[in-house]
C-alpha cells in the first residue's frame, strides 16, 4: 500500500497498514500490562526454594582484612577489571577490588548456561585484545571465551593479588574527619580508601517471578546464573545427556532464555517453553575467525573499529560500515532513509518521526516472514510474532531458536498471563497443567529498583547522607561518575552517562576516565573530588531532556525492562544521559583538553579544609 507522510504527503510505499500495525501493538500490550510491574519479581537470594549459591568455586576461609589503600573498586566483572586495568595503566598500584564471585567476570562468572553467548561482535565487545595479545576464536563470542577474557586482563594486569573474591560488601561509609572512605563486608573486612569506585553494573541481582505454589514443586528448579551441570549433563557448549528422560519447563523467552532454548530442546525428552511476551529473533550468521583477516590487521585496528560501530549505532554517517552487523542494520534503517528519495533531514520533523515509525514496523514485519518460513507449524508461528517495536526490547540473534519448535518434543505455552502457578509436579498456564521434572527460569536480573536494592548495600556519604534515600527521586551526578556530598566518590556502572549498545565499550570509557581523575588528582596533591552543585544541577536537567526523546517510543511499548515493565518512570534509561555516545565522549574529551575541569570542585589540603 501507499502511505503518505502526514504533513508534505511524500508517499511511501509498504506492504502492510501502519493503522492496523499501530493497533495490533497497542492491544498486545494491554495485555501484558499489570498492576505490579515493578513487583512481580522477587531476587533470586529472597527465593528459599531455589538454590543461590555459587555453583563455580569452592568455599573460601580467610581472616578479615584490615587496610588502607588509596582506592577501593567495588565488583570484578569487566567494570572492575577495567578500573583495575586503567588504574594501573596510570600508575596506580594501590587499590583493593572486592567481588561477591570467586573470580573475575561479573555477569558472565555467572552465567554459564548452555549456549551462553555475547551478541556484540567480539572484535569490539572484549576489550584491550592489543594489550593482551588475544584475537577472538569467532565473531560472537561464546561465554566461556568472553569469562576468560576477562581473567586474561586480569592476570595481564596483575590484578589477582588486589582481588577479595567471595566477598559481599555490606556498607560504605564517608569519614569525614578521615577524608576516607570505609567499606565493610560480610567478612568482617575494613578496608579504607580515599576514592570509592563503584563497578557492580546494574545485572547483577537474579529475579524470578512471584510464583504461587514454587515450594511445593517436588522436582528440580535452577535460575540459569546458577546453572546445576550435575543434574542437566553436559556443558556450555550442549550435550545435556542428563535430560533423556526428563520433561522440562523454560519460563522466559529473553536473550538467555533463546539461547539455551536449542539445547533444552535437542536433549528434554518433552521442552515448554513458557512465553509470556514474543523475541524479536533475528540470524546471528555466527562464524570462526578469518586467520588472514586478522594477519592483516595493523596497530590500532580494534579502537577504528569500535569508533566506527559507535558512530554508526548512534546515528553518525560513516563512508564504511566496518562490522556490518544487526545492530548497524538495525540504526542505519531507523530513519526510513531507504524507504524516500529525498534526505530524511529536509522533511517537516513529524513527518521524520513518522518515516522512523513506518521503518521500525517493516523490520518487525520482515522478522514475521522470517518465522513464517521457518516454523512449520502456523499456530506457533503466529505465537511467535512480536508484535512492538524493534528497541522496545533488545533483539536477540540464533540461528538455531525458530527451528527448535519444529521438534516434536518442543511444545510453546504462550500466554499474555505468563505463569499462573506451580503445583507438586508441574505447573500452570492458562488453567492448563502442565508435568515437569525440571523448570528452568531464564528470568533475568532486577532492573528499576535502587541500586542498593541490587547491590545489597547502601552508601552514604557527608553527614550521613544515605544514596538510597538522596537518589530516590532519580540520580544526581556530574556526567554520571560524580555525586555532590559524596566526596571521592566515582560510579563506573550506569548512571547518567550514554549508553547505546555495548556495555562494555561504555565501562572501558569510564574506567578510563575515572583512572585519569584519580592521577590527575595524586599528581597535583588534590585531596578530595566533588561536583559543583550548580553544575551537577545543570547536568541533571540535560539527562532528563535526553529522556524525552525516547519515552514517547517505550510508552507504546510491550511491557520489559527497557521500559520499566510498562512503567516508563522506572524505564532502564530513566537515568541515563539518552543522547548520542559520540556527542558525550566528545565532550569529556573537551573537557579533558581545557584543563579547567569544569564542574568539579579539586580541593587540596585537609580533608576538613576542603569541607
Amino acid at each position: 500500500m501507499i502511505y503518505k507522510l502526514p504533513v508534505s504527503g511524500t508517499a511511501v510505499e509498504v506492504d502492510f497498514d501502519p493503522d492496523q500495525v499501530r493497533q495490533k501493538y497497542a492491544e498486545e500490550r494491554a495485555k501484558r500490562l499489570r498492576t505490579d510491574p515493578m513487583d512481580q519479581f522477587q531476587g533470586l537470594t529472597d527465593t528459599v526454594e531455589i538454590d543461590s549459591t555459587d555453583p563455580w568455586a569452592a568455599p573460601l576461609e580467610r581472616d578479615p582484612v584490615e587496610e588502607t589503600v588509596e582506592v577501593v573498586v567495588l565488583g570484578g566483572g569487566f567494570g572492575g577489571v577495567l578500573t583495575g586495568a586503567h588504574l594501573r595503566k596510570s600508575g596506580i598500584d594501590d587499590f583493593r577490588i572486592i567481588e561477591e564471585g570467586g573470580d573475575f567476570g561479573g555477569t558472565w562468572y555467572w552465567n554459564r548456561y548452555p549456549g551462553i553467548q555475547c551478541d556484540v561482535e567480539s572484535y569490539m565487545y572484549l576489550p584491550l585484545l592489543e594489550e593482551t595479545g588475544y584475537m577472538p576464536t569467532k565473531r560472537f563470542a561464546s561465554g566461556a571465551e568472553v569469562l576468560g577474557h576477562v581473567q586474561r586482563i586480569g592476570r595481564h594486569f596483575d590484578l589477582y593479588r588486589t582481588a577479595l573474591f567471595q566477598t559481599t560488601v555490606t556498607a560504605a561509609r564517608w569519614i569525614e574527619d578521615e577524608g576516607l572512605w570505609e567499606v565493610h563486608t560480610h567478612r568482617g573486612d575494613v578496608v579504607k580508601a580515599r576514592f570509592l569506585l563503584r563497578a557492580n553494573g546494574p545485572l547483577n541481582k537474579p529475579q524470578i517471578p512471584r510464583v504461587p505454589g514454587i515450594g511445593t514443586f517436588r522436582g528440580k528448579i535452577m535460575h540459569t546464573t546458577r546453572w546445576d551441570y550435575g543434574y542437566t549433563g553436559g556443558g556450555p557448549d550442549g550435550d545435556l545427556d542428563g535430560l533423556g528422560d526428563k520433561k522440562v519447563a523454560l519460563v522466559g523467552t529473553g536473550a538467555t532464555g533463546v539461547q539455551a532454548m536449542p539445547h533444552l530442546a535437542a536433549a528434554a525428552q518433552k521442552l515448554y517453553v513458557v512465553q509470556r511476551t514474543p523475541t524479536n529473533v533475528a540470524p546471528r550468521y555466527n562464524r570462526p575467525t578469518d586467520p588472514e583477516w586478522a594477519a592483516s590487521l595493523e596497530s590500532g585496528w580494534q579502537d577504528s573499529r569500535t569508533h566506527n560501530f559507535v558512530r554508526i549505532t548512534n546515528g553518525h554517517p560513516e563512508g564504511l560500515d566496518l562490522v556490518d552487523d544487526p545492530w548497524t542494520f538495525i540504526t542505519t534503517r531507523a530513519s526510513g532513509q531507504h524507504l524516500v528519495e529525498v534526505p530524511t533531514t529536509s522533511l517537516p520533523p513529524e513527518d521524520q518521526m513518522a518515516l522512523a515509525e513506518i521503518s521500525d514496523m517493516q523490520q518487525v514485519q520482515e522478522a514475521h516472514r522470517l518465522i513464517d518460513s521457518v516454523v512449520e507449524d502456523p499456530d506457533t508461528a503466529n505465537a511467535l510474532k512480536p508484535w512492538y517495536g524493534v528497541m522496545c526490547k533488545r533483539p536477540c540473534f540464533n540461528d538455531d531458536y525458530h527451528r527448535s519448535f519444529n521438534l516434536d518434543s518442543v511444545e510453546l505455552v504462550a500466554s499474555p498471563a505468563g505463569l499462573e502457578r506451580i503445583t507438586e509436579t508441574g505447573f500452570v498456564v492458562d488453567e492448563e497443567h502442565h508435568d515437569v521434572d525440571l523448570i528452568v527460569f531464564a528470568t533475568g536480573f532486577e532492573t528499576g529498583s535502587s541500586t542498593a536494592s541490587r547491590y545489597g548495600y547502601d552508601i552514604v556519604g557527608r553527614d550521613g547522607l544515605s544514596m538510597r534515600e538522596h537518589f530516590a527521586d532519580g540520580h544526581k551526578t556530574l556526567h554520571g561518575f560524580f555525586a555532590g556530598e559524596f566526596p571521592n566518590y566515582i560510579e563506573i556502572g550506569l548512571s547518567q552517562n550514554a549508553f547505546a549498545i555495548s556495555f562494555v565499550y561504555m565501562l572501558n570509557q569510564k574506567a578510563r576516565h575515572a583512572a585519569r581523575v584519580i592521577a590527575h588528582a595524586r599528581a597535583n596533591g588534590i585531596v578530595s573530588i566533588e561536583p559543583d552543585p550548580a553544575a551537577q544541577a545543570e547536568w541533571v536537567a540535560i539527562t532528563q531532556e535526553t529522556l524525552k526523546t525516547r519515552t514517547p517510543y517505550f510508552a507504546t511499548c510491550t511491557p520489559g525492562f527497557y521500559n520499566g515493565q510498562g512503567d516508563v518512570g522506572h524505564s532502564f534509561f530513566a537515568d541515563i544521559y539518552n543522547g548520542s555516545e559520540v556527542v558525550y565522549w566528545d565532550l569529556i574529551e573537551q573537557w579533558w583538553k581545557e584543563q579547567k575541569f569544569a564542574g568539579l570542585k579539586l580541593n587540596s589540603g585537609s580533608a576538613a579544609a576542603a569541607r
